[in-house]
């Protein structure tokens, strides 16, 4: 034991003179001190967010190479496996990467400061920085004061000019009750003024369609586990077509109007449980919901066994082909009349979870600053966004401005954002497979739904009036049932069942090890519970479950891991009640900028005219 105490000893006092020795060479940055001079430099990008990983390939490749002679080598966890460890072993080094894109929560950002291992961008930011200087400035000053240290020390993703009041979702929410329109149709549109309602809506539809295709296995309802987390992640993705959101074990009401426990009586997370419980005993669930997983899922929605989609981006993608829609077959929106979408407003400081930084042993980090400013330009939007629900490719090769002076995709960009396997680029933009050209980075700098300051329109074509006019069969025949609207937003919005929460930046505290050990064992009761309600073969064998878990909860500490949450959600809410007002402060001084201008141009044309005469 004494051995094993002084190894220990030993190891601990070499890392930490590893790490000072560390921290003395970062704070030197000498790697910043040499010269550049413009040749090709390849750039380690240590991303968190990314899916590949090796040297970025392509029609991206090839615009970065030409504005700043870069190549960018992409570091990925998400594929080297082992989840923190190559994020610790290349910080113990000290020198993550030439670039990183990294979350910030549970205290990292912190310890990045502190261990130098990011560089502070002030020396590049008046001159080198002005996009985001210009536009994101309150983003970059949610960051620093995150940092607790003066400085510039990222930029997050997804920073917005827009209102936070204002859904940033687009043409479509995340999470909403959506169905097979055709077989909607079949059976005569029907009324959904409830949930009630909804469960003989599809108990209709599963027969029509076992009757039109002979298949038994075709059921409206099918799920799976492996999302699991503080909650049943099925369900608790379900509150939110009722405007509720979760923050861990507790939901929190858009408006942030109330807070409640997952596990309270009759609580949004019970009764959806419920709806899905009454749909089981009604023999809509899939009985493999209980063992299947994500991809077992995304399968049978593919091969129309599954007729009714949490999200919009479980259903549609998967259905809802050109030539599937021109038959008017496909996942639509429903008509649920209870439902009141939960829908994030745009988020003027960035999601305040993942940044973009420079390491801090990088070189010609004046060009690395450099490039991180155009990836938060209009022209370094469309070039590095995926083409998922986004901008598609740069100007000129998918899209261009028509004689409207509205924006409008090329039959190249058309393919690329609805069809792009098989898809080639040109020579003169790199050549080779689209797809395989598209931004490894992953990193969405700006909201796609934000407004394009050049063109008026969004940066999402999918919102260009251009796109909108093009209807398929599917679309139109949605739209003349739902009151003419194009777009689910839009039929949301029209009928006052969008509840939105403002866009705030909030990034939850590092959690006390005591509360994460109580949390583990609670997640897991909650979890196994909710299963089992969800198979329970009565209403009193459902409520007998719950109940029984709740008293479990009550033994497990759960009251100490429910304060933590509760005070995480009031900060959430107060969060968001701050960026409004700060936004509508911001939105009235420049209203009063404005009109101070155009008094002074009056007084100084005034002025002119007098002394002309």
């Amino acid at each position: 034991m004494g051995i094993k105490k002084k190894i220990v000893t030993g190891l601990a006092a070499l890392l930490a003179a590893g790490t000072m020795l560390s921290v003395a060479a970062c704070g030197s940055d000498s790697a910043g001190d040499e010269a550049d001079d413009g040749s090709l430099m390849t750039v380690d990008v240590f991303d968190s967010l990314a899916n590949y990983q090796g040297v970025q390939k392509g029609w991206f490749a090839k615009i970065v190479k030409d504005k700043f002679n870069i190549e960018l080598n992409i570091i990925a966890p998400n594929v080297a496996g082992g989840g923190d460890t190559l994020f610790d072993t290349r910080s113990a080094a000290g020198n993550l990467g030439d670039l990183i894109i990294t979350s910030t929560g549970n205290g990292r950002l912190q310890k990045l400061v502190k261990a130098g291992l990011i560089t502070d961008m002030s020396e590049y930011y008046d001159k080198d920085m002005t996009t985001i200087k210009d536009n994101y400035q309150s983003a970059v000053d949610y960051v620093t004061k995150e940092a607790g240290t003066d400085g510039v020390w990222g930029i997050p993703q997804d920073v917005s000019s827009q209102s936070p009041t204002e859904t940033s979702d687009g043409i479509e929410p995340q999470a909403a009750p959506y169905i097979r329109w055709d077989y909607y149709k079949e059976i005569g549109y029907p009324e959904i003024n409830d949930t009630d309602d909804f469960l003989n809506v599809l108990s209709e539809m599963q027969a029509q369609a076992r009757k039109d295709t002979g298949q038994n296995d075709i059921y409206a309802i099918s799920l799976f586990k492996d999302w699991d987390g503080d909650l049943m992640q099925n369900a608790q993705a379900m509150v939110q077509w009722f405007g509720w959101s979760t923050q861990n074990s507790v939901l929190v009401q858009a408006d942030g109007s109330d807070v409640v426990a997952a596990s309270d009586t009759n609580s949004e997370y019970e009764q959806v449980l419920e709806f899905l419980n009454k749909a089981d005993q009604m023999g809509l669930v899939d009985p493999e919901s209980t063992t299947q997983d994500w991809d077992s899922l995304s399968t049978k929605v593919t091969n129309g066994k599954v007729l009714m989609s949490i999200w919009s981006w479980l259903g549609k993608p998967r259905m809802n082909s050109d030539e599937n829609a021109e038959k008017t077959v496909g996942f639509m929106l429903a008509p649920l009349k209870t439902m009141n979408v939960y829908s994030e407003g745009f988020t003027p400081d960035g999601d305040g979870s993942t940044i973009i930084a420079i390491g801090s042993k990088a070189k010609n980090k004046e060009r690395l600053a450099k490039f991180i400013d155009w990836l938060y330009s209009p022209e370094g939007i469309y070039a590095s966004a995926s083409n998922s629900g986004g901008a598609a490719c740069p100007e000129t090769l998918c899209w261009t401005m028509n004689d409207d002076n509205e924006p409008q995709l090329t039959d190249f960009g058309e393919k690329a954002m609805f069809d792009s396997d098989g898809l080639t680029v040109p020579d003169d933009w790199g050549g080779g497979s689209y797809n395989d050209g598209i931004s490894a980075l992953n990193f969405k700098s700006v909201n796609q739904n934000d407004i394009d300051p050049n063109t008026k329109s969004a940066f999402n074509p999918q919102l260009w009036t251009t796109q909108l006019d093009k209807q398929t069969a599917l679309q139109k025949d949605w739209s003349e049932h739902m009151g003419g609207a194009k777009t689910d937003i839009e039929y949301l919005e029209n009928n006052k069942q969008l509840a939105v929460a403002a866009g705030a930046t909030y990034t939850v505290p590092e959690e006390d090890s005591t509360i994460s050990t109580l949390r583990s064992s609670i997640k897991t009761e909650i979890v196994n519970a909710s299963w089992q309600a969800l198979v329970a073969t009565s209403d009193s064998d459902f409520q007998s479950i719950w109940k029984d878990m709740q008293n479990q909860l009550d033994g497990l500490g759960y009251d100490q891991v429910l304060k933590v949450d509760t005070d995480n959600a009031d900060a959430l809410i107060k969060a968001r009640e701050e960026i409004v007002e700060e936004y509508k402060n911001k939105d009235s001084s420049s209203s009063s900028s404005s009109s101070s201008s155009s008094s002074d141009s009056s007084s100084s044309s005034s002025d002119s005219s007098s002394s002309a005469s």
